[in-house]
């Protein structure tokens, strides 16, 4: 099963956070609120490079599912992850560098970036959902027309009755095997057919 979106999750909501806390201290410029920031930025990015990590790891495991257009935006996806995986981590850096040494233009710095990446993260978030309800949840209906059309594509060049019989079994038995694929990656318990 897939722990990539529980992830996501947290890598969206975390960097909301740490903006709003990073601007509160802004505005307090007290010394606790800018621990408390720090540690909000140092969240985020685990939260970043964990979601980052998790989608290496699905990223594979569903992509021969995808149609061409769904791939092509699953790597754009990574790629984006990967950068900002990247970019929390500096930020975070620089959050710390500047509360450890008390210096408020480092972590003026790092909220300025730290608000660029928050509403990148939620561009982001817009491109794994369009992956998830575009791509990804009618792929089973995208490879099953796939199959039934090749299937139909060669039993048209067969005259024979058993033959033609035999393309559409074997076609049947492939979308099984994939609906059980599908249904394995995102932890879905397939549904047996029941023996009569």
């Amino acid at each position: 099963m897939m722990i990539h979106p529980a992830t996501a999750h947290f890598a969206m909501v975390l960097p909301v956070v740490a903006t709003l806390l990073g601007m509160a201290y802004l505005i307090s410029k007290e010394e606790i609120m800018s621990k408390i920031a720090a540690r909000a930025t140092l969240a985020a990015a685990l939260a970043m490079i964990a979601a980052w990590y998790t989608g290496t790891q699905a990223g594979p495991e569903i992509f021969n599912f995808l149609s061409p257009e769904g791939k092509e935006e699953l790597l754009e996806h990574k790629e984006l992850g990967t950068y900002l995986a990247i970019a929390m981590a500096l930020i975070a850096l620089i959050q710390i560098a500047g509360c450890k040494m008390r210096k408020f233009g480092l972590e003026l710095l790092a909220i300025i970036l730290l608000t660029g990446a928050m509403l990148t993260t939620f561009l982001q978030g817009k491109d794994g959902g369009e992956i998830v309800y575009n791509y990804g949840q009618p792929f089973k209906a995208f490879l099953i027309e796939e199959k039934l059309k090749t299937a139909l594509k060669d039993a048209d060049e067969v005259d024979e009755d058993d033959a033609k019989v035999e393309i559409y079994e074997d076609a049947i038995d492939d979308i099984s095997s994939v609906s059980e694929e599908v249904d394995a990656v995102y932890g879905n318990e397939h549904e047996e057919e029941d023996e009569e």
